[in-house]
């Protein structure tokens, strides 16, 4: 099953355009229902999964772009006190504590505001940030100075660089008043407390968020010259010597007991605050336990966000309509008649595919109850009609958007569209994509304009915008259009005529081929030109192997794995069958390869060099065996990965480097029959060491 699009779309109106269409808890059932089908099916996760972003990448927006030093990340959710249990469970393994050990954490309520960064240097604010995607934020400097919560200038004493992160938020009481002030002017009213601050943040004009009523409150910190404390009770108690605003109910617990009763205790006074929680978050006290601890993709270990449990009303669906996504999904999309959900309207509702529709036995001018799970995205959880005597819902078999027949693979639930480049809603959707930041990121060449192009004959394929230099003049002459913004347009694209080979084959949008796999492919062939023979010669491989012998349900057998990967010329566990017989369909369309020929006449990507990090283990294969008596084997193999090398499971001929603890038996041997250099874990300790 395949969510990214939805919550891609659902990340990009809420973070980028404060518009959201659900609620806080509809958005985290899909990304639960996400991680849910990853964690079933790891080989099937997308590189640019949900679980993976942060945020999302600043829109065009009249506000200057910031880069994070250091980024700002996500945190992953937990609903239950099983999960929160796990998680403590989780940490205690990764850092190999004992069982009397004890491991103390904070707690303090979620605030549902929109996150900035504030960087001081000398003591004086420089520089204030959204978070943005993570990585790169907008500068709202001039805004956050008439937000009396936030400190222009510093105490004595404190570092000499030092950035406080926390929430910039609305209260309840603000934000209906702001709203009827908005309604009486006849301007924009806000879904929800959240949206008004971040809409009243984000302004080009000072003068307006100067208006609205912002308050800040600080939980954290990103680069600094020097950290005020061992704990983070020590720095939040510093942040809040220093000026900041903090959480009235943080507190330190002593063990998950503490940490379930701070959530109890904070839930039931949750009603009577003066602005909007969504949950309770909790952090590992010490710092140096933090650092060790690490990150993964979007998210720290060391972090957990406690939902409160999903709000419900009922309502009724008045129509299902169907919307076709880049790689041509079919998702449903209930249309509801308007309800009230936690302060919230709620008027769509995603379906995910045919099965979800068949499960609740779902039609249109059914009665439904809908929740906010964990309080943004919408899901139906109960059809309270569905035993009336009416037609069932009947999935389309055509594509809504070009005709195409639209089918499901074997064994997949997700109907899609056959239509590919032919069809409008992936062409659009395509082009964008491969314009997009994660691809080859054109600046100036945004959905928009996309759409303009696309309905003006001007761009159907990826080629296509690298021919637009000739219709200068047509642009020229569209409303809105100057001939500085035409040529900046231009410009951007012409830089982009020799791109990053693994953006350009991410950005072409190929099924299972997200931004990773591009990497870890282009790594393996070096030159992209070599991509559509060894395609083609996985297609034939294909048509000799159609299934694994005394496998079923078309399982295939590790030496088939290995084939693959041999003929794309890859190490990385990641690329498999999945990613092969992609690459297998999409080089075999004729459409498809006309498509590639045509760009490949108009760009010329580089020889892909791997770039490494300043490690005398990067680009090698590390192998761990043995008792790691400073660390557990996942943080060791985490260490590994930041200092660009492969932790490997096994030791081969192509295997580097073997840290060997006590007892390492059979590995340590072969280590030592082909000739591999073993160290001992105080030596892996001075290699990380010396790579800072």
């Amino acid at each position: 099953m395949r969510l990214a699009k939805q919550i891609a779309k659902h990340n990009r109106l809420y973070h980028a355009e404060d518009a959201p269409e659900i609620s806080d808890a509809e958005y985290d059932a899909l990304v639960r229902r996400n991680s849910e089908l990853e964690e079933a099916f790891p080989h099937l996760i997308r590189a640019d999964s949900p679980s993976r972003q942060v945020g999302h990448e600043v829109a065009s927006s009249p506000l200057s772009k910031v880069t994070h030093e250091v980024r700002m990340m996500s945190l992953d959710n937990a609903f239950s006190d099983e999960e929160v249990e796990d998680f403590v469970a989780r940490v205690r393994r990764f850092l190999s504590l004992a069982e009397d050990e004890p491991v103390a954490f904070t707690a303090e309520d979620k605030i549902d505001g929109l996150s900035c960064s504030l960087r001081y240097e000398q003591g004086k604010l420089v520089m204030a940030a959204t978070r943005g995607d993570g990585q790169v934020g907008e500068n709202v400097t001039a805004n956050v100075a008439h937000i009396e919560d936030i400190p222009q200038q510093l105490p004595e004493g404190v570092p000499e660089l030092f950035e406080v992160r926390g929430e910039v938020y609305m209260e309840k009481q603000a934000f209906t008043a702001l709203n009827e002030a908005q309604e009486e002017a006849g301007g924009k009213l806000f879904a929800n407390p959240r949206n008004a601050a971040a809409g009243s943040l984000r302004q080009k004009d000072a003068s307006v968020t100067k208006a609205r009523p912002l308050r800040f409150w600080a939980h954290g910190w990103g680069a600094a010259s020097d950290v005020p404390g061992d704990t983070q009770s020590d720095v939040v108690a510093k942040l809040k010597d220093w000026g900041f605003p903090v959480s009235p109910d943080f507190r330190r617990c002593a063990d998950v007991g503490g940490m379930l009763q701070a959530y109890r205790s904070i839930g039931e006074g949750r009603a009577g605050l003066p602005y909007e929680i969504d949950g309770v978050v909790y952090k590992v006290d010490r710092l140096d336990w933090q650092k060790r601890l690490g990150f993964v993709a979007k998210a720290p270990r060391w972090a957990l966000a406690h939902k409160f449990p999903a709000e419900r009303a009922e309502t009724t669906v008045e129509s299902i309509d169907i919307q076709v996504g880049r790689t041509g999904k079919l998702t449903p999309v209930g249309r509801l008649a308007p309800v009230l959900v936690g302060g919230v309207t709620v008027t769509n509702v995603t379906l995910h595919n045919r099965d979800e529709i068949a499960r609740l036995g779902l039609r249109e001018g059914d009665r439904v109850v809908i929740q906010r799970a964990g309080d943004v995205i919408p899901q139906v959880v109960d059809n309270l009609t569905r035993e009336e005597d009416r037609p069932a819902y009947v999935f389309p078999d055509h594509c809504p958007e070009c005709g195409s027949e639209a089918v499901a693979e074997e064994g997949e639930v997700d109907v899609r569209c056959t239509g590919g480049l032919i069809c409008p809603a992936q062409r659009t959707e395509r082009l964008k994509h491969f314009v997009s930041r994660g691809a080859l990121d054109i600046e100036g060449l945004g959905e928009k304009t996309i759409d303009q192009f696309f309905a003006l004959g001007w761009l159907e394929s990826p080629a296509d915008i690298f021919r637009l230099r000739k219709r200068r003049e047509e642009i020229l002459a569209l409303e809105g259009w100057q001939e500085k913004s035409v040529d900046n347009l231009l410009a951007s694209i012409e830089a982009k005529r020799e791109p990053d080979a693994a953006r350009m084959l991410f950005g072409l949008g190929i099924r299972h081929v997200g931004a990773v796999t591009a990497r870890d492919l282009m790594k393996g062939l070096g030159d992209i030109h070599r991509l559509p023979e060894k395609a083609l010669e996985i297609h034939a491989y294909r048509q000799e192997h159609p299934q694994a012998e005394g496998e079923s349900e078309g399982k295939f057998t590790a030496r088939m794995v290995e084939q693959i990967k041999a003929i794309l010329e890859v190490r990385t566990d990641g690329i498999g069958m999945a990613v092969g017989f992609a690459l297998a369909d999409f080089f075999h369309e004729e459409h498809n390869r006309k498509v590639w020929d045509d760009l490949l006449s108009e760009v010329s990507p580089p020889l892909y060099k791997v770039a490494t990090v300043d490690s005398e283990v990067a680009g090698k294969t590390v192998v761990f065996t043995g008792k790691l008596e400073t660390m557990s084997r996942d943080e060791a193999k985490a260490q590994a990965e930041r200092l660009g090398a492969k932790a490997a499971g096994t030791v081969s001929a192509k295997t580097d480097l073997v840290v060997a603890g006590p007892g390492a038996g059979s590995k340590l041997k072969k280590a030592a029959d082909l000739g591999i250099e073993v160290i001992d874990e105080a030596g892996w300790a001075e290699i990380v060491a010396a790579a800072g």
